[in-house]
Formats: C-alpha cells, structure tokens, sequence
C-alpha cells in the first residue's frame, strides 16, 4: 500500500513524525486495510515504507501499543490488536480515501472574522465567528473544501498556529475540546470560492455534510460545511 509524503512545519503548524504515522496506521487499522491480529512488517522494512527511520518509526508503534492497537511479542514481532473505540487525532474526520483510510491534511484558503451572516444556522451566543476556509487532503490527494464557523466567543484563531486538525488546535490553544459532534450528509454545489486543485468544478453537485461540534465547557461551539469529492473519498461512519 502506498503512504503519504509527511507534513514537516514549525510550531503548532504541522504534527511530529512520528504521529503522523501513527495516524495512518489507526486510519488504516480503522477501515480494515490492516487487519486484526496481523503481523506488521519487520520495523526496517515498515520504517523504509513510511520514508522514515527505525527509531521514528518505533516512536509511532509506541502510540499504538499504549492505545492498546499493538501487541509486540518478543522475537516475534508487532501484531495488530483492533479496538471498537479507536483513539484518534482525526477519530471525528470521517472522510477516507475510496481504499480506505488516508492521512489528513489541511490548506487554508482564507481566515476572516465577521458578523455571522443571516443564512447561518444558530448555534452558541456571540453575533460575531471566526469563519476558516480550507483545502482538505488525503494523502496529499485534494478531497473537499470546507468552511467552519468558530464562534467568537470560544477564543481567538491565530492563524500562524493553526494546526491540520482544528480539534487539536482548540485542546491546545483555546482550552477545549470537541466531545461530540452531528452530522447531516446529503448532496451540495461546490461553493464559488473553491479553488482549482480541487477536481470538482464550481455548481457542480457534490457530497455535502453540515456539523454542528459541541464542548462541554463551552456548548455547540461550531459550525461546519464541506464540499467533499465522491469520485475520491467517502464518508465513513463505523458502528461496532
């Protein structure tokens, strides 16, 4: 199977290595590319197939051995342990490559505060949101647009330190984080502001999903719309 390039960035812009590749792993164990109870290459060869070396390669392994993904048994090597509930990263990111799984990663297009427009659903108190336009890949592969709505009142974006997963970036830069999320999937035109490395033309139908992300600190605190490229990716939700 084939692996990304891995995102190297400063500060908060791009995640370690070694957690990129943990990420791919879960994603893939997640949709069944990798399947329960089997053995992993040896780790020279796993390290040579991610574009990494050994020890980073082992600094992953070590993510998935303490979410309970990995069984290492000496002089035997590493087998897969799959779980019902998958901690991940990206464990709300529902698009995956039509393969399966996928490494996501994020372009932004545009970062504007303003009044939230009058077609936008309710949701929290302030009048004012942050409104972040992006590229999403999968593997380096563009697979939506999307546009979030940050209620104003859940903190400041500083766009320097946005990361690829915007959860992430309001654990560790805003002091919450999104316990729970709700999904509407259907059809929708891709948006005019779209850009071309998106394959799909602007007007064009499209899947469409509508989230609504709510904090326990702080309640619905999002809201969200992506434009997503069915010929690429679909939209996975998994009931175990």
């Amino acid at each position: 199977m084939s692996h990304p390039i891995y995102e190297r960035g400063e500060g908060a812009t791009a995640l370690p290595i070694y957690v990129q590749i943990s990420e791919v792993l879960i994603r893939e164990i997640a949709s069944g590319q990798i399947i329960d109870g089997s053995r992993l290459p040896p780790e020279r060869d796993l390290a040579k197939q991610h574009l990494t070396t050994v020890r980073t390669l082992r600094k992953a392994l070590d993510i998935l051995a303490q979410k309970g993904l990995l069984d290492r048994r000496q002089g035997s090597g590493n087998y897969v342990r799959a779980s019902a509930a998958i901690d991940s990263i990206y464990s709300m990111f529902r698009l995956e490559l039509r393969s399966g799984g996928g490494l996501p990663t994020a372009k932004v297009l545009a970062i504007d505060e303003m009044e939230k427009p009058d077609d936008l659903p309710q949701f929290r108190t302030s009048a004012r949101a942050t409104r972040i336009r992006r590229l999403r890949y999968l593997n380096r592969l563009p697979v939506a647009v999307e546009e979030i709505w940050l209620d104003r009142d859940a903190g400041e974006v500083v766009p320097k330190n946005l990361s690829d997963s915007l959860y992430r970036y309001y654990k560790m830069q805003l002091g919450f984080w999104i316990s729970r999320a709700e999904d509407w999937v259907g059809v929708g035109s891709v948006p005019e502001w779209s850009p071309a490395d998106f394959a799909q033309t602007q007007g064009t139908s499209v899947g469409f999903i509508e989230r609504f992300s709510h904090s326990d600190q702080k309640g619905t605190v999002e809201y969200s719309r992506t434009w997503f490229d069915h010929d690429r990716a679909h939209y996975v939700q998994r009931l175990r």
